[in-house]
């Protein structure tokens, strides 16, 4: 279970700092069910069983808090702001406005990657390459398309605030980082110091101060049941907010934690199904079909792309086989006489408890060949089993948990998942891509237990060489 004296427990922080994906893995195939890792300021009980996980999904949030774990996880008083904990609202807005408007609004989702990727991904005609950097460049592309439904198509194409988003959302994981590295009685002065919030909040205020302060007065004037309201994100905001939420600082804070949630795993989960698929150009040619044939049928529509059955295959496939974390589904003990497993362990109030995301997802026991990547596994799977609806990517289980799982489950997964498609789509009907050194795909960079796309690499884009011969870009 870990060192458990001060200064054994501090010596084992640090290292898990270092170490911690093969800590976790050690814990995992040692102690088969539960085993704890020290943090600097906690400790934090993993779950390595799936009936363990399982009693993560079907917990009363007054018994085990999401929030709270999450919470803790990024330091979320002095990154995203207190009203993430206290008054989630925003999760709300994210399950039903968000996910109930993503077929409506998919032309203008479909318009902005079209229009992100010509911009920046300048290509000739002569079917020479171009080198782009990966991650930075998909950043850009995922925040201009989430802010074209959040906030409309000038802001998202203006370079600042697309910037803006952009650099916050990197720096509330930067900030948490470093907040956590000291104990809960320092954080009260160390957070403030190194807060991003002051200087995002100072940014978006000269982009979205006028634009939030003239919807206020719409509303006052319409009343809340008014037809003429723009569909976006800063009406599905005041669909929901209440009391002084309804402010311009308030409202403009929520939509930078949206934001964040919106583009940093997203851009790291495109960009290693990116790698992927520049390494292994045997799988172009089925996916290309696939959505040629939807969108033949369907045109580009949500439609289309919920009957890409390998394209979700091959994006979940890579979730599966990177991940964002070694560890998921953060949970505190809240109730004050502490929170029994099903298998009898007892923990109490205060302790934080956490689910062995990355070791659970290369499992032998779960998957056949874990340890290699294979685009269509789930694709097979769900033909196996009969049924179109198992094993998607939006679809969470004690086995797959990159999207947490029940009731908290990452409530913009069904946006998160549409947006990858369409961006992966567009990928395979213009462009052929590789990677620099063929054969080699750029390796994941962990910190603790942040597992991320690597920053620095590259992939080789050209137009596609033989619009009508998808194969062709296999060659």
């Amino acid at each position: 279970m870990g060192p458990s004296g001060p200064i054994s427990s501090y010596r084992g922080a640090l290292k898990y700092i270092r170490n911690a994906p093969k800590i976790i893995q050690e814990g995992y195939n040692k102690h088969k069910s539960i085993f704890r890792v020290p943090y600097l300021d906690r400790w934090v009980v993993v779950l390595s069983a799936p009936k363990l996980i399982e009693d993560l999904r079907t917990a009363h949030d007054e018994d085990l808090s999401a929030a709270h774990g999450f919470g803790a996880t990024l330091a979320v008083d002095y990154t995203l702001g207190a009203g993430f904990v206290t008054n989630p609202y925003h999760v709300r807005v994210i399950q039903s406005s968000l996910t109930r408007n993503i077929a409506s609004r998919f032309a203008d989702m479909k318009d902005e990657i079209s229009t992100a990727f010509r911009d920046e991904i300048p290509l000739a005609d002569d079917q020479s390459w171009i080198a782009v950097p990966a991650l930075k460049t998909i950043l850009r592309i995922v925040s201009r398309t989430s802010n074209r439904l959040f906030v409309g198509i000038e802001l998202c194409r203006d370079p600042d605030y697309r910037d803006l988003v952009i650099e916050y959302a990197e720096d509330v994981i930067k900030r948490a980082k470093i907040i956590n590295l000291f104990p809960n009685v320092l954080k009260p002065l160390v957070g403030p110091l190194v807060s991003p919030l002051p200087r995002g909040m100072a940014r978006a205020k000269k982009h979205l101060v006028s634009m939030i302060e003239e919807r206020l007065r719409q509303e006052n004037g319409f009343g809340p049941n008014a037809g003429a309201r723009s569909n976006d994100l800063i009406s599905w905001l005041l669909e929901h907010a209440t009391g002084d939420e309804r402010t311009v600082e308030k409202l403009i804070q929520r939509i930078l934690m949206i934001n964040f949630v919106a583009i940093h795993t997203t851009s790291n989960s495109f960009t290693q199904a990116l790698y992927h698929l520049a390494l292994s150009p045997e799988y172009v040619a089925p996916l290309r079909e696939e959505v040629e044939a939807a969108v033949r049928e369907e045109g580009w529509t949500k439609a289309a792309m919920g009957k890409c059955s390998k394209l979700d295959s091959f994006l979940r496939e890579s979730q599966r086989f990177n991940g964002v974390s070694a560890i998921n589904m953060n949970r505190m003990v809240m109730n004050p006489a502490g929170f029994t497993f099903s298998d009898g362990t007892h923990l109490p109030s205060g302790s934080y408890v956490a689910a062995a995301t990355y070791a659970t997802h290369h499992d032998e026991a779960h998957y056949e060949n874990a340890e290699v990547f294979d685009g269509f596994r789930f694709a097979r799977m769900r033909d196996a089993e009969g049924d179109p609806g198992k094993f998607q990517m939006v679809t969470p289980g004690t086995t797959y948990i990159s999207f947490g799982l029940g009731r908290h489950a990452c409530p913009g997964r069904f946006f998160a998942v549409t947006e990858l498609k369409v961006m992966m789509a567009h990928i395979l009907e213009n462009y052929d891509v590789k990677l620099e050194q063929d054969g080699v795909r750029p390796p994941s960079e962990w910190f603790g237990t942040t597992c991320g796309a690597n920053r620095t690499a590259k992939v080789l884009f050209r137009k596609r060489a033989l619009k009508g011969n998808p194969a062709d870009a296999a060659a």
